[in-house]
């Protein structure tokens, strides 16, 4: 009797000292849960507090700059007359074209090695080489585009062969974010397509495609915001620091606005870095603009998803 009640005792002891184990645990990852929100938000705070100051101190510096002759007059060497019409006009054209471009490439590449590729070695190591260019530096797509598009085909230096370059930049982002948009979409949606009698693309283009817009939106987003402030590839492939006339074909020569930018600022005139200021702004506010009409379009094809 009495080793059973010690047993007993043991046992009880035991459990107690598993439930305090779990209930102690449980608390220590409670804390690091508010720790961790904490920190998130402090992250966030900061990061939009640095974006403030720097915002403010660009208006502060150059907000009196801008104006419409600033926005119409053509680049000068005196700083009073310089403007930046050509760059913004240039920026607008390389976007649009490398949307263009970029935009149905890398869709339908993302709409093919998710739902009609096979697994294989050689889909693998596709998969994987698409998602390391992600990361291949910029200056290095820069030469691919000069030595490719400049002059082997022979499209010089024109606002066909920075486009060009710049969708090849910005491909493996889409086709990653639609690959990822296309995963999101359950596969109970294609599983009812196909019993009401769809082919495979009918489902795709009527079920999946209009699901996954959102996301592929997202992925635009990302990429077009990369695209509109390199520098670098465009430089390489022999985009001007000064062109005193606007594009009016694909075929133009061209400047854009980060390129006018470095310009102004490599100069050890005051005035030149104001006007690189107000470039500064007008530049962020065409991206803000662009982003904010891609995600009105995002938000817009949200609602119309009902499932």
């Amino acid at each position: 009797m009495i080793n059973e009640k010690s047993q007993k005792s043991i046992r009880r002891q035991k459990a107690l000292s598993e439930r305090l184990q779990k209930i102690s645990k449980s608390k220590f990852y409670l804390i690091q849960d508010e720790v961790f929100k904490y920190f998130g938000l402090f992250c966030t705070i900061l990061g939009i507090a640095v974006l403030i100051v720097f915002l403010f101190n660009l208006f502060v510096t150059a907000g009196s700059r801008i104006d419409w002759g600033f926005l119409t007059n053509l680049p000068s060497r005196r700083a009073a007359k310089a403007g930046i019409y050509t760059a913004w006009v240039g920026t607008l054209w390389i976007l649009v074209l490398t949307t263009i471009i970029a935009l149905p490439i890398g869709i339908a590449a993302g709409v093919y090695l998710e739902e009609y590729n096979k697994k294989n070695r050689f889909s693998s190591l596709l998969e994987v080489n698409i998602a390391n260019l992600a990361g291949v530096p910029s200056i290095v797509y820069g030469l691919l585009g000069l030595e490719l598009f400049a002059r082997f085909i022979g499209t010089g230096e024109s606002l066909l062969t920075g486009a060009l370059t710049l969708a090849l930049l910005i491909l493996p982002v889409i086709i990653v974010s639609t690959r990822e948009a296309l995963k999101t979409v359950p596969y109970t949606i294609r599983e009812a397509s196909y019993a009401l009698g769809a082919t495979k693309w009918q489902t795709i283009w009527n079920q999946v495609l209009p699901a996954s817009l959102s996301g592929i939106f997202t992925g635009m987003i990302l990429a077009l915001s990369r695209a509109v402030g390199e520098t670098a590839p465009l430089i390489v492939i022999g985009a001007l620091a000064f062109v005193p006339f606007v594009p009016t074909s694909v075929f133009d020569s061209f400047t854009v606005l980060p390129i006018q930018i470095f310009n102004w600022v490599s100069r050890p005139q005051k005035e030149f870095s104001v006007n690189a200021a107000a470039a500064i702004i007008v530049l962020l506010s065409i991206t803000f603009m662009m982003n904010g009409i891609a995600v009105y379009l995002r938000h817009r094809w949200q609602k119309k998803i009902k499932w």
